[in-house]
């Protein structure tokens, strides 16, 4: 990785839409925000599954 930084005159090339939005397996960014979305709605539910038990349970 230092060797393609000092041949780009240490600034890192933008990443095309096309390898962003490539499937591919393992921690890529396109994995990174399906994962973080994901994870979001199922916190999301969950709380929302407490907070209507906790409403309509009557104690």
């Amino acid at each position: 990785m230092a060797e393609q930084l000092e041949k780009t005159g240490g600034v890192a090339e933008p990443v095309g839409s096309d390898e962003l939005n490539a499937w591919k397996r393992g921690f890529t960014p396109q994995a990174e925000i399906w994962n973080g979305r994901l994870a979001m709605i199922g916190l999301s539910a969950g709380l929302a599954v407490v907070l209507l038990v906790r409403v309509f349970a009557g104690n």
